[in-house]
């Protein structure tokens, strides 16, 4: 028995394949345009396809991405979460939506789409790479360190997997185990400066200096405009009293950056070591005029003061460091220590008492042999 089909339902299969074919096309060409970062171009071509078919989840998700590429954050989270509506299962669309919620800063709310998103899709390697950047903002590190480690798993892997997972291994002091995952990514890529960088912290943590100082070389030959390694590798060769190298170190470090205070205070500290008390002054004022704020730059001066003999300038950095300060028992302790020095022991026992009551083991000594 044959069946006949009518013209006009043939004539509608052909238009649907027409317009789906179309569509495709439409959605190819958006995404070669969002690959070549011609994201105003890919929102307009999506737009008019949604315009013409309001349930594509696929362009609500491709326009969504073309709105992160413009910094459109509440816009793509909206196009998104139409997407998701019309495919409460769609993985990419939550880890998009995820994303976007990050650069906002929402990281518990981003946590929940890329739950989402490995739920729907177990091996999304990059969800798992966001929701430990995410863990990781929030301070979970042993929640990021399980993501990266996933991440990583799931691969293929590369050396920014290996970075991340190191990061995290560092911070939960396991410098070792960070140095195993730095060296795995400088070897997939070596022309990445912060691998090296980050490799020497870790390489200065465990107090294998040399190696530390090795890795801010080698990131130096890379990069010799960045102020932190040269700062970095300062503090390494100042760790192996090679003062004069660190001090070169430093005045690089200023050279390049002249608004970091820390920078002034350790380049003090160094001068301090090196006996040079006017140059170490000169650096710890400096950075106490741009950031009045820390106790550390004015303890730091008022010894420096007081190996000059300038007891009464020690005492008045000391005060200012405990008015900012004032549970420091460290800072009463060295201030009592001045005033013995300046033969006024009734203020100086007071010092001592104080930095008594606050835990200093070296105050107690000082009242028990001073202030009897």
């Amino acid at each position: 028995m044959s069946r006949n089909i009518s013209p006009l339902i043939l004539i509608g299969f052909l238009l649907l394949a027409v317009t789906v074919c179309a569509q495709d096309q439409q959605l190819e060409s958006a995404k070669k345009k969002i690959k070549a970062g011609d994201y105003s171009g890919a929102k307009t071509e999506l737009s008019k396809l949604l315009d013409s078919n309001a349930k594509n989840k696929t362009a609500y998700r491709l326009r969504g991405e073309a709105r992160m590429g413009l910094e459109d954050f509440y816009g793509a989270i909206a196009d998104l979460t139409f997407a998701i509506e019309l495919d409460s299962t769609f993985a990419e669309a939550y880890w998009y939506r995820g994303e976007a919620k990050a650069v906002l800063a929402d990281d518990e709310s981003a946590i929940l789409d890329f739950n989402k998103a490995i739920q729907f899709n177990p091996k999304y390697a990059d969800a798992f790479t966001s929701r430990g950047f995410a863990k990781y903002n929030l301070e979970d590190l042993a929640g990021a360190y399980f993501d990266f480690s996933k991440a990583l798993e799931l691969g293929p892997p590369d050396a920014d997997k290996f970075f991340n997972r190191g990061v995290v291994k560092a911070e939960l002091g396991e410098y070792i185990s960070a140095i195993d995952d730095y060296t795995k990514a400088i070897e997939l890529d070596k022309t990445d400066v912060s691998l090296f960088n980050y490799r020497g912290v870790a390489y200065y943590n465990i107090g294998d200096f040399d190696k530390a100082i090795a890795d801010y070389d080698a990131a130096l030959k890379l990069e010799q405009k960045d102020p932190l390694i040269y700062e970095n590798r300062a503090l390494a060769k100042s760790a192996k009293e090679d003062f004069k190298g660190a001090l070169e170190d430093y005045n690089k470090a200023i050279e390049l950056n002249a608004e970091d205070p820390e920078t002034y205070n350790l380049r003090g500290v160094v001068k301090f070591s090196m006996e040079d008390q006017d140059g170490a002054i000169q650096d710890y004022t400096k950075a106490i005029e741009l950031d009045p704020t820390n106790p550390v730059y004015y303890d730091n001066r008022a010894l420096s003061r007081a190996e000059k003999q300038d007891y009464q300038g020690a005492i008045e950095d000391y005060t200012s460091s405990i008015e900012l300060y004032p549970t420091d028992p460290e800072t009463f302790y060295q201030r009592g220590l001045v005033k013995l020095q300046m033969g006024n022991k009734y203020d100086a026992c007071l010092d001592f008492k104080t930095a008594d009551e606050l835990g200093s083991d070296e105050a107690k000594a000082a009242l028990k042999k001073n202030c009897k």
